[in-house]
């Protein structure tokens, strides 16, 4: 057997970010090869995130990245919120949505192969399941560009917002900007379903009229006005 140095799982460690131990059996199973043993705790971290898919990961975080004319939002989740709150986790969520601005990334599904740090997505996600021990994935992302665009994260990554705004001939970058992260803390607040009413889902239009109506009818109102009083109260 190929005699492993000290230094030898330092440097894999470092590269990888495994545990000790983890690197020193990497490094015996590959005989001493470096880019063999990566490649071992690579296909390890891979079997644990494949063994960890029926977990629920309800909790994470929400990472931003942007410049004026395009934005990120990537959702990462995981399961517990201790983990949410680690510092590789944090610094991870970082890397993909400065991945995906610098991308340019326009689909979901070329999330997997987004590349950080040299390798794609999908196995920098294995490798950190396999260090940290918890189910880890990309549960939502969003893109947006307009005029000026710019970003709000509330309550330490559990609320994200991606603002655009139009008409902004004129107005200074930090005008811009001000108006930009004021309209996007409301956003945050008061969580609007659109940006005008034209664009409120039809569904939901029906929905809040019949709450409206049934309400009115419990008060007694006319049954010849529970429309009028519906519409009246969106």
């Amino acid at each position: 057997m190929t005699a492993i140095t000290a230094d030898q799982v330092k440097r894999l460690r470092e590269t990888t970010g495994a545990g000790i131990l983890d690197c020193k059996k990497a490094l015996e199973e590959a005989q001493g090869d470096f880019e063999k043993a990566i490649e071992i705790l690579r296909k390890k971290g891979h079997k644990m995130a494949a063994a960890r898919q029926e977990r629920d990961a309800k909790e994470g975080a929400v990472f931003a990245a942007w410049n004026t004319q395009e934005g990120h939002l990537i959702l990462l989740a995981c399961e517990t919120d201790f983990v949410a709150r680690n510092a590789d986790f944090q610094a991870f969520g970082k890397k993909i949505a400065q991945a995906a601005l610098e991308a340019h990334l326009t689909s979901a599904e070329a999330l997997p192969t987004l590349l950080i740090d040299g390798a794609p997505l999908a196995d920098r996600l294995a490798e950190l399941t396999a260090r940290i021990g918890e189910k880890m994935e990309i549960s939502r992302w969003a893109r947006l560009t307009g005029e000026y665009v710019s970003a709000y994260i509330h309550l330490g990554g559990r609320i994200g917002v991606l603002i655009a705004l139009k008409g902004t001939q004129g107005l200074s970058p930090d005008v811009l900007e001000e108006v930009a992260q004021n309209l996007a803390m409301q956003v945050a607040a008061l969580r609007p379903v659109s940006v005008d009413r034209q664009s409120v889902p039809t569904a939901l239009l029906e929905k809040e009229k019949e709450i409206a109506r049934e309400q009115a009818r419990a008060e007694g109102k006319p049954e010849h006005l529970l429309d009028k009083i519906a519409l009246g109260k969106l």
